[in-house]
């Protein structure tokens, strides 16, 4: 687990550094609150942060107080290094969002508890964020999140200027299966086609469970025939291989509808988007199933 250490006294900093790294953890190092709060405001920063109280350029109340500002998530569990012992102090560093506080000079062991607890909190924030925002059957995300992932991807593409697709799937004749092999077999068909779906597209591409039997897979900087191309070797994988369940193996297929933005519509909107897909999908299935539709225009042009 990464740690930040924000110290300003050379001697200080360099045996918190040592003991850090003794116990395993992977240490950033910091000597002033402007370069910790650029490093805890940065993509992937640590869960734990240790900050001296009283720094150059910004103090560790002001970065305790900036951080819980402007970053909600990911939760960084602060611990506030400090000399002044008395109690108005102390309910000064937690008020400025400090969730521990130690008082120099401390005993090591002191330091390995205090993190011992910061790291246990961190890791069950990380599991109640997983099942609030993942599927339990699949693992992928589940509806809200997923939503939430088009959203901040459409803006991104917008932004940047760049494509951006989405493929909506269903299973095809997804009832027929439970009604016939049971519904735990349908569970396996689940998990089966996702596992599949996510060798079929990128690490980055994001995969949500849209309904029961659908999923929305939404793939970042690609253009329209780019999707096609990656829906239509999707179908082939699905349908190609045979799915084991617990009483035999079947054979699957599905349907995919495709949509995109930064293209043929500059100001086109999440649900827009949807509502294409959603268009072309029903193609697919109107269609004969077992195949990827395209639709050109807006459902409500």
């Amino acid at each position: 687990m990464k740690i930040l250490i924000a110290e300003d006294e050379d001697v200080s900093r360099l045996l918190l550094r040592k003991t850090l790294v003794n116990w395993g953890y992977d240490v950033i190092v910091t000597e002033n609150g402007m370069e910790a709060l650029e490093v805890l405001e940065s993509e992937d920063p640590p869960k734990i942060a240790i900050l001296d109280w009283i720094m150059p350029e910004m103090d560790g109340i002001e970065v305790c107080k900036r951080i819980r500002t402007t970053r909600k998530e990911p939760y960084v569990f602060i611990i506030l290094l400090t000399a002044k012992g008395q109690t108005d102090d102390v309910i000064k560093g937690m008020d400025s969002g400090a969730d521990d506080y130690i008082i120099k000079p401390f005993h090591n062991h002191e330091l390995e508890a205090r993190l011992r607890a910061g790291k246990r909190i961190v890791e069950l924030l990380d599991q109640l964020k997983i099942q609030a925002t993942h599927d339990p059957l699949t693992g992928i995300w589940n509806r809200g999140a997923i939503f939430d992932a088009l959203e901040k991807e459409l803006n991104r593409t917008t932004r940047e200027k760049r494509p951006m697709g989405i493929m909506l799937i269903d299973i095809d004749h997804f009832k027929r299966i439970n009604d016939t092999y049971g519904h735990p077999a349908g569970d396996m068909v689940l998990c089966e086609v996702v596992k599949k779906m996510k060798t079929a597209v990128r690490p980055y591409d994001l995969i949500g469970r849209y309904g029961g039997e659908e999923f929305l897979i939404i793939l970042p900087g690609c253009d329209k025939p780019t999707v096609v191309k990656t829906a239509e070797r999707l179908c082939d994988l699905i349908c190609g291989e045979k799915i084991n369940i617990s009483n035999g193996s079947i054979c699957i297929t599905i349907s995919i509808g495709v949509s995109a933005a930064g293209d043929d519509h500059d100001n086109i909107n999440k649900e827009q988007l949807l509502k294409i897909a959603d268009k072309a999908l029903y193609e697919a299935k109107e269609s004969g199933r077992n195949r990827v539709k395209v639709c050109m225009t807006l459902c409500d042009e």
